[in-house]
């Protein structure tokens, strides 16, 4: 795809750090999206070692004004959106009935409404270009237990986002669609196994190497693994596949 333009959020780190030097194999260009910018200094590094022209945009989609910012800096160093992917947000494991008020909103404000904000705000651009979004969803949101009851109603609510986008998208020409990861090794997985290892009286290794049985999965994903799903999702040879949900899960979800 040559000249293609790929915006990649949440690329400072885990699933949107791998997807990010993923799509610098196929797309010449691959902005960077995310707060940390040390981070994505080294997630630039990564992308321009790959073959592509790194943009480091740092700030925090949280902001209502950030989506504009995102695609004005992309328009004007690149001229176009080919791709938009949707990773930034991370809401925290907490029981249903403890979280507060101020989680929620910041949870919402990061994961929904960024990625709602930056794919409306790229919108006209990916229209004139044809171009593909995809937004992350996950498991929970099928399967919600009392401990994410959080992260299954934002990610339940993203897939439904992406629906309504895709619709939308079939009169426009602009492709949507969604993922949903199961568990994948990311730093966050790693420090969630810290402590949840102690409550059931294990090392953090050990958690590691049973608690795929315990959840009756394969075996932990890898974030180079959802990685090459999103570059599929976004590449020619799926452009028929419009408003569709992809599960990566190793088995976990056991409904059809």
């Amino acid at each position: 795809m040559p000249d293609s333009v790929a915006i990649v959020t949440g690329a400072s780190q885990g699933i949107g750090r791998s997807t990010a030097i993923r799509l610098a194999r196929d797309f010449p260009s691959v902005v960077l999206v995310a707060r940390n910018r040390a981070n994505l200094d080294d997630t630039a590094a990564q992308v321009r070692a790959a073959g592509a022209e790194p943009l480091v945009v740092d700030l925090d989609l949280a902001r209502p004004s950030a989506a504009r910012t995102v695609v004005d800096t992309t328009l004007e160093r690149f001229g176009r959106i080919d791709a938009l992917v949707n990773i930034a947000g991370a809401v925290p494991q907490i029981d249903v009935l403890d979280m507060t008020d101020e989680q929620w909103d910041a949870g919402l404000a990061l994961k929904l409404h960024g990625a709602r904000r930056l794919t409306v705000a790229a919108w006209p651009a990916l229209m004139e270009s044809k171009g593909s979004v995809v937004l992350m969803s996950g498991n929970s949101a099928i399967s919600p237990r009392a401990a994410t009851g959080a992260v299954a109603t934002i990610n339940a609510a993203i897939a439904a986002l992406a629906k309504a986008f895709s619709d939308r998208g079939i009169m426009d020409g602009v492709q949507v669609n969604s993922v949903m990861p199961g568990a994948v090794m990311t730093g966050r997985r790693r420090s969630y196994l810290e402590h949840w290892a102690p409550a059931h009286d294990m090392t953090v290794d050990e958690a590691i190497a049973n608690f795929p049985a315990k959840a009756e999965i394969t075996r932990f994903g890898q974030p180079e693994e959802i990685a090459e799903l999103m570059a599929f999702v976004v590449s020619p040879a799926a452009r028929w596949m419009t408003g569709s949900v992809l599960r990566m899960d190793g088995g976990e979800i056991k409904s059809v």
